[in-house]
């Protein structure tokens, strides 16, 4: 009794470590996904582009990510989560570091391809992270804190590049930016972790027994729940992506609504959303119509970007209106998350986790061409009216896709 009750404090303290360096990493993921948006004014006046050509990096990284990162979820759940965590945070820094130091222009899209492909181990080997060894009672909580982790991480990125790019110009901001990933990968290296609760260990296939798992595999990728969630997971970057990498651009070009203010506005909405999604994860702790939560929250985010194409809101009620949207979004995501661990085997989070998620990238790829062209053609407004729409489709196929599914 006496070695069990000292066990669980150990056990307790141990997935705490552990959950802190799974958050600190996807905070970093989130900071490096948004190094572009705020300094894109910046980087296309230094190398002389448009805005579709400088629109060419977001589409490498998204393209890479998207066509590696199931594979990569593969590799996790076979090898290990913790090893791939730490490599790909490694890699993204390197990149990042060579992108601000480099004079090429096509050296700067071939590094945002690199961390790309950084960027595939985020998902795979967080959610199989949390799911394998922390206590099931805590997951919904942790899941939370996760995606949360990340939204501050994108909510930081805007004011502290813009304050290192006056400091030390855009290429400084680049290089200091890469510490933060030494950093992350520092931390989950030097500590231990918990053992897995829900299996013993990763196993390690060989001959026909690896093909018959990748098989296997396939086949779970391929059913119907898991499609279905790929897709919303699309549309929903097409819509998060497009607020988050063209809203200061985007109001700029419409309403002439300067940099500190647009900036401010799309901090607000990054930082509600994180706050969104602490909440979001108390109410999917009490909920199983995690789909109803889910629509609500794409509902409010459309109409808030309908608003904004509409109406020159004026300083506050700007900054008020992106709050909203943001603290919408940010509600439905652990529901999110939990629609799809619902649908999931025990043993297979990394490869599902990291197929579901590649409909962020895919999304990514088209979605800043679009964008773009809207901007160069001088259709801004039709930006935010993209988002709205991109809102609905999310919502349909919730709604015609999952609403008879088991959601908890």
């Amino acid at each position: 009794m006496t070695q069990a009750a000292q066990a669980l404090p150990a056990r307790t303290a141990s997935e705490s470590k552990l959950v802190a360096g799974v958050c600190f990493a996807h905070l970093v993921s989130h900071y490096y996904m948004l190094t572009l948006a705020p300094l894109f004014a910046f980087i296309r006046a230094d190398f002389g582009v448009t805005y579709t050509e400088l629109s060419l990096a977001l589409t490498a990284f998204n393209v890479v990510s998207a066509v590696s990162q199931t594979p990569v979820g593969f590799f996790v759940d076979r090898i290990g989560p913790r090893v791939n965590l730490i490599g790909g945070l490694l890699l993204g820094s390197a990149a990042l570091a060579i992108a601000g130091a480099a004079n090429s222009f096509w050296v700067f899209v071939a590094m945002f391809a690199v961390m790309g492909l950084a960027n595939t181990v985020y998902h795979p080997s967080d959610y199989a992270l949390l799911s394998e060894r922390v206590s099931p009672r805590r997951m919904t909580q942790v899941f939370s804190f996760h995606t949360c982790s990340g939204m501050i991480g994108s909510a930081v990125a805007p004011v502290s590049l813009l304050f290192m790019q006056h400091a030390v110009g855009w290429r400084g901001a680049f290089l200091c930016s890469a510490l933060l990933g030494v950093a992350a990968a520092l931390f989950l290296a030097l500590q231990g972790e918990p053992p897995p609760l829900v299996r013993a260990a990763h196993a390690k296939p060989h001959g026909e027994e690896a093909a018959s798992a990748s098989s296997v595999g396939w086949r779970l990728l391929l059913s119907a729940p898991i499609l279905l969630n790929l897709v919303f997971f699309v549309v929903l970057s097409m819509a998060g992506g497009g607020l988050n990498q063209y809203l200061v651009v985007a109001l700029g070009a419409l309403y002439a609504t300067p940099p500190t203010l647009a900036n401010t506005a799309l901090t607000g909405l990054l930082t509600m959303s994180a706050i969104g999604v602490l909440l979001g994860g108390a109410l999917a702790a009490r909920t199983v119509r995690h789909s109803v939560v889910a629509c609500t929250g794409l509902l409010l985010t459309g109409a808030a970007s309908t608003l904004i194409a509409f109406v020159d809101l004026g300083a506050l009620l700007l900054v008020l209106t992106a709050a909203l949207s943001g603290l919408a979004s940010g509600v439905a995501m652990p529901s999110r998350d939990m629609i799809v661990r619902s649908v999931t085997p025990l043993g297979s989070f990394g490869k599902v986790f990291g197929f579901v998620t590649t409909g962020l990238h895919i999304g990514g790829i088209v979605a800043p061409l679009i964008f773009a062209q809207f901007l160069d053609h001088g259709h801004p407004r039709a930006v935010f009216l993209f988002v709205a729409a991109c809102t609905l489709v999310a919502i349909s196929t919730v709604v015609f896709g999952m609403s008879g599914r088991r959601t908890a």
